[in-house]
């Protein structure tokens, strides 16, 4: 005879919506015996396909991968949403993951000790993500990721993506390629900030990145160019009077 546990089914129900929050899954039942309880959830697979589909759709455009190596690059992947705010990785966390964003906003930063956050960079759709540094070493990491906006992202472990990168020259050329436009990046940003003046640094943000303008918080834009929040707002308004 099953035994209905009306309050331990309704936490669970909080608890396994919880995990999916915002996609909640549809939770057909939840069975109590004894101390077993049997969980028949059925989630919501359109999001998953969407996710996998834009990861595919982000490969086909970078190299000539052969429809066998996009699944062997889609099947690597582990699928996660983020909520806003919550972390990916977090500080002292060993990073183990590399991230595409599929959807959504995350940025990479550290707090120093009067806990001012200092911005290293964002990540939008089409972007990847990581604590590169954590990953290969295998130290803690020095920087929090966490999402800005409701975020999804394709996970891959260093070891499967250590593995495309051996198995699918496809794969190997576009993480090459995106490491060396890396380089050059931050080449430019550390010109940037040693450089530039305030509104300088500003206008090449808005040059260089017109679609974080309006998706980032002014405060945040602020710490990725290494200036107050107050001398932006200042910066905006002498632009905004001319």
């Amino acid at each position: 005879m099953e035994e209905q546990a009306p309050r331990t089914k309704a936490y669970l129900v909080k608890a396994i919506n919880g995990l999916f929050e915002p996609a909640k899954p549809t939770i057909i039942s939840i069975l109590c015996k004894k101390d077993l309880f049997i969980i028949l959830v059925r989630h919501n697979c359109n999001i998953i396909q969407t996710v996998i589909e834009t990861f595919k759709t982000y490969l086909q455009g970078k190299g000539n991968c052969t429809a066998e190596q996009l699944e062997m690059v889609a099947d690597a992947a582990v699928l996660k949403r983020v909520r806003k705010r919550q972390y990916l990785t977090q500080e002292g966390d060993v990073a183990k993951n590399h991230a595409f964003v599929t959807k959504g906003c995350l940025r990479t930063y550290s707090v120093d000790e009067k806990g001012v956050e200092h911005i290293l960079n964002f990540a939008i759709e089409n972007y990847w993500i990581g604590d590169r540094e954590s990953i290969l070493t295998g130290q803690p990491s020095i920087y929090n990721i966490d999402a800005i906006e409701d975020s999804e992202v394709a996970l891959i472990s260093r070891e499967k993506f250590d593995h495309l990168c051996s198995e699918v020259p496809a794969f190997n050329n576009m993480i090459n390629s995106i490491l060396q436009k890396s380089f050059l990046l931050a080449q430019d940003r550390i010109h940037t900030f040693i450089s530039l003046s305030a509104e300088d640094k500003y206008l090449r943000f808005l040059e260089k990145f017109p679609h974080l303008n309006m998706r980032v918080p002014q405060s945040m834009i602020a710490s990725y160019l290494g200036i107050t929040a107050e001398t932006l707002s200042r910066v905006r308004k002498q632009i905004v009077r001319r």
